[in-house]
């Protein structure tokens, strides 16, 4: 029995229910497979869940996603990270009902034509959604492929044998479901530390665990350290509790999120100079402590400023005052709500 047939043997009777995913040789919607990659894309499945649920409770079909606000699709985002998803989650949806008549491209050529779609998520929607033949490479595949080949070269140099080795075992019929179970294998069995090999359908097959060095596979290269920068931002509250937000550009890094106001987040950051960025003159003061947060790229640390305004004090040029039971709305990244609880626990 070949390692596709085995696979798929264990994945009918043991895959994972989830929200987007359709029973076991059942066809999948495009539309939820597309919408739950891109919110998987560097996301656990615990974390997605809900914002899944809710996003489908919103827009049903991607006409009605394609329809919606930008800022009221960042608003339901709010939370989930990586932001440049929601901004081409819904160009992409627009693209679709635009240009395909609300039905999605069924080959990987035509989904990597839609903003926010790379090789793997291309792959993964044309196997689940659409049955194609895609080899479906994420994080979970590659440690259990590293181990089933006893692939020993560190990632990420390791990848394209890697990929070599899932195209050898992906078979022609029932990939969506292949592809699935090759995650579930991962996520359940073949995990990272003390992997379950005793219970794996692939354990005769396994070079890794033959060898005894299972645990030890994947290898990665050392990964430089994230270089740091510092900031500040400012909390202004009004008479009625209402407090200052802007909008942050539509590109670039929490691009067309909301933000309390400050300065640029840079490695020479001086406290001294802090203020020189408030948004308004007023009795600034410095909480203890600061905000930590960690991106993708470099590690932040933001001091918070606070200070109250009069009742008729007006928004700043490019902010505005939102209501106190209205902040919690807006589309506001974690790092902000971390500066606005940091905030509020010094005005208890």
């Amino acid at each position: 029995m070949s390692v596709a047939a085995r696979l798929l043997g264990w994945y009918d009777a043991h895959a994972r229910a989830l929200p987007w995913r359709a029973r076991p040789g059942r066809p999948a919607d495009a539309y939820g497979v597309w919408l739950s990659e891109i919110m998987l894309q560097q996301t656990t499945v615990a974390a997605v869940k809900p914002y899944y649920e809710k996003f489908l409770a919103l827009w049903p079909r991607v006409e009605d996603l394609a329809a919606a606000p930008v800022d009221e699709v960042m608003k339901a985002w709010a939370g989930l990270g990586y932001y440049s998803r929601a901004r081409n989650l819904h160009a992409a949806a627009q693209a679709v009902a635009r240009d395909h008549a609300g039905r999605f491209p069924d080959t990987e050529d035509g989904l990597r034509g839609l903003p926010g779609v790379g090789p793997y998520t291309a792959a993964a929607i044309a196997a689940i959604a659409f049955g194609r033949r895609a080899v479906v490479v994420d994080g979970n595949v590659e440690r259990v492929v590293t181990r089933l080949f006893r692939i020993e070269t560190p990632l990420p140099g390791g990848r394209p044998a890697i990929r070599a080795a899932t195209d050898a075992i992906t078979p022609e019929a029932r990939a969506g479901d292949f592809a699935q179970a090759m995650m579930d294998l991962g996520a359940t069995l073949c995990s990272p530390r003390r992997p379950a090999c005793a219970l794996c359908p692939l354990m005769q097959d396994c070079a890794a665990r033959e060898a005894g060095v299972q645990e030890l596979l994947p290898t990665r290269a050392p990964k430089p350290e994230r270089p740091k920068r510092a900031g500040a931002v400012f909390y202004l509250r009004r008479a009625d509790g209402a407090v200052l937000l802007r909008t942050r550009p539509p590109k670039g890094l929490l691009g067309g999120m909301a933000e309390l106001p400050g300065g640029a987040w840079r490695a020479d950051f001086d406290e001294a100079d802090a203020l020189a960025a408030a948004p308004a003159r007023a009795n600034w003061r410095r909480l203890a402590g600061r905000v930590a947060h960690v991106f993708t790229h470099f590690e932040l640390a933001l001091s918070v400023y606070v200070a109250d305004a009069p009742q008729d004090a007006p928004a700043p040029e490019g902010a505005r005052w939102v209501a106190a039971d209205a902040v919690d709305g807006e589309a506001l990244p974690n790092v902000m709500r971390k500066a606005l609880a940091l905030a509020r626990e010094d005005a208890r």
